[in-house]
Parts: structure tokens; C-alpha cells; sequence
């Protein structure tokens, strides 16, 4: 697995006839512009729990584990992770569609693909990529040339053609031995620990992902880093954590709304949830509220630093008010409600 500069390719064509940093993708085209507003299904002026919510339905829709052996499902669950990913942060969102204005404006004004000036919206200068087994260490791909490229993340994975068989141009000289590169792993795999193969220089080496890590923890691989000056220096791992169609983490704390019937509610009952530790058996008391929420203790997440011990679980109770009543249900009901205002009488 070596590591070699990327610089970015350069378009002479400019209507100012000056250098202008174009930006290409992994197999080297122009770099397609991603709408992620259009991959949610949602408008611009959508609120986060409106994000949210058609975050988790498509979710659902196209999970890898509904959708087995299914490729086109399985990139288009990236390609929502990945919009989510960014229209969830106020930060990302916010230099997103500041770079979407850009973007259109350019286009309004005629501009042809790969000409757009990348300069202002990434780092500038060459990149650290990978060449080894890219497809091992992200366990099936992670984000987008187009999210790296705005977002870093260590090593954006833009490459520039050196000729008509592809590959890459000459490296200059590393500024640094150490490289960073992002994965992504699941809400389970956090939970429970998880491992990641990569290959260098013909050797795979097994990096482990230790119990209760989060989006910005980063893993350390001492001495499989650049090499350079007969000094190697050292690969960091920045985890992501994948959003959880059910499921959303505040720290430790695991936090779901789960569905609830009238009758349930009033009544009491038991349900059953899935969480990353396993299944559970959670029993609703009677006579519980619309919007109460029922802890779980150390049913959450383990702590990074001490998987010994866990974050509670946090389930909000959406009760469902039933729909199209018959006529037998409505006066049923009629009789619950003359029996409730005599009794407060």
C-alpha cells in the first residue's frame, strides 16, 4: 500500500486565462456535482426533522439487510448515508449550499463540465491516496469523491490522469509521514467492536476498531504510514459512524421513538426492540402519556475507554391513534367518554 501526491489537474481554459484547479474524480472525469437535497427527497428549506425523517424512511427502504445481494440498493443506502451526513450537520449544510450557489452561478453562466474552480473549496495543493485494497478498508466503499473533496477527511480520493491508460501523476516529495484516512462502520459495529483489512506492500494487516468508538475517534497503526528518508510514519484511522435509521446516539445515550398503540398504551403491554447489544423485551406500563419516555439503564453504548460500562437507552412512546373507527368502535367510545365526564362530576 503505498502513498503517493495527487495534485490537482489544472484547466488552461479559463476565462481569464489563469491556472484554475479542476477537480476529478477517483477514475479521473470531471467531478459530478451531488444534490443531496434531491437524494433525500426533501427541499431546501426542510427543517432537521423533516431531514430526518426522509433520512429514515429511505433507510429502511433500501438497508443492506432488507435488500440482500442487492448492489443498486446497496449504493444507493451509501449515497443517502452520505447526504444525511452532511445535511444533518448545520456546519456541513451550511458550507454545502454556500458551495452550491457557487456552483449554479457558474452553470447559469455556461460553464462546461470540469472547468468549475475547485481552488476556494478544498485545501489546494496535492492529496495522500491510497493505492492498496481501498475496497478492505472501507468494508464495501466510503464517501464520495465530492464529499472528500469539501469535506476533507483525510485522504480525498482524487486522482488526475497521467496519460491515456489512466494512473497517477509523479509524487513530490511527503510533507509528512503520517496519513490519515476515513471508515465507515455501523452503529453495531461501534457498539461491539469491529475490525478493518487493509494491504501494504503485499502484506494485509488487521486494524482493530475498539468497542464504544464514535464519529471523530481516530485509530492509531504505528509504522504503516509513509515511508520517506528511511522513516516511516504512522496510518490514523478517522472513524464515521453511519446514522441508524431507528436509532440516534448523544454521546453514549441511545435515543428511539417506538410506535405504540391506543389500546397498548392505555392498557400497558410489552415490545420488543432491537438495539446493537441485542433484543430486548420493554414493558409499557398503563395508562402511559403520548411522548413519555421510558429509560433503560445501561442499555446504551459502552464507553470508549471503558467498555465495561454503558449509556442508558431512551425509548419516546409515539402512540398511534387508530384510524377509519366502525360505528360499533365509535360508540364504544362515545361510552368511555360520557363514563370520564361523569366520573369528574
Amino acid at each position: 500500500m503505498h502513498c503517493a501526491y495527487i495534485p490537482l489537474a489544472r484547466d488552461a481554459a479559463s476565462r481569464d486565462n489563469a491556472p484554475r484547479a479542476v477537480q476529478v474524480s477517483a477514475i479521473g472525469e470531471p467531478m459530478e456535482y451531488k444534490d443531496y437535497y434531491r437524494t433525500l427527497g426533501v427541499s431546501k428549506s426542510a427543517d432537521g426533522k423533516e431531514i430526518r425523517r426522509a433520512y429514515r424512511k429511505l433507510a429502511q427502504q433500501f438497508h443492506p439487510d432488507k435488500n440482500p445481494g442487492d448492489k443498486r440498493a446497496e449504493e444507493k443506502f451509501k449515497e443517502i448515508n452520505e447526504a444525511y451526513e452532511v445535511l444533518k450537520d448545520p456546519a456541513k449544510r451550511s458550507r454545502y449550499d454556500q458551495f452550491g450557489s457557487s456552483y449554479k452561478q457558474w452553470e447559469r453562466m455556461g460553464g462546461q463540465p470540469g472547468g468549475f474552480d475547485w481552488s476556494q473549496w478544498t485545501s489546494g495543493g496535492p492529496r495522500v491516496e491510497y493505492s492498496g485494497d481501498l475496497g478492505d478498508l472501507f468494508g464495501g466503499g466510503g464517501f464520495s469523491d465530492f464529499f472528500n473533496s469539501l469535506f476533507g477527511g483525510g485522504a480525498a480520493r482524487a486522482r488526475a490522469r497521467s496519460g491515456p491508460g489512466g494512473g497517477f501523476r509523479p509524487a513530490e516529495e511527503l510533507a509528512s509521514r503520517d496519513v490519515e484516512q476515513t471508515v465507515e462502520i455501523t452503529l453495531e459495529e461501534a457498539y461491539s467492536g469491529t475490525t478493518r483489512t487493509l494491504q501494504k506492500d503485499g502484506s494485509r494487516i488487521q486494524v482493530k476498531i475498539p468497542p464504544g468508538a464514535r464519529t471523530g475517534t481516530r485509530v492509531r497503526v504505528k509504522g504503516k504510514g509513509t515511508d520517506r528518508a528511511g522513516l516511516t510514519g504512522d496510518l490514523y484511522l478517522a472513524v464515521n459512524v453511519v446514522s441508524h435509521p431507528v436509532l440516534e446516539r448523544k454521546e453514549n445515550d441511545l435515543h428511539m421513538d417506538l410506535k405504540v398503540d391506543l389500546y397498548t398504551a392505555l392498557l400497558g403491554g410489552v415490545a420488543r426492540l432491537e438495539t446493537p447489544g441485542g433484543v430486548l423485551e420493554l414493558t409499557i406500563p398503563p395508562e402511559s402519556q403520548p411522548d413519555q419516555t421510558i429509560r433503560l439503564a445501561g442499555r446504551g453504548m459502552p464507553y470508549l475507554r471503558s467498555p465495561e460500562k454503558r449509556g442508558d437507552l431512551y425509548v419516546r412512546l409515539a402512540v398511534q391513534l387508530p384510524r377509519n373507527l366502525s360505528r360499533e368502535e365509535k360508540t364504544l367510545i362515545q361510552q368511555l367518554a360520557a363514563l370520564r365526564r361523569d366520573g369528574k362530576q
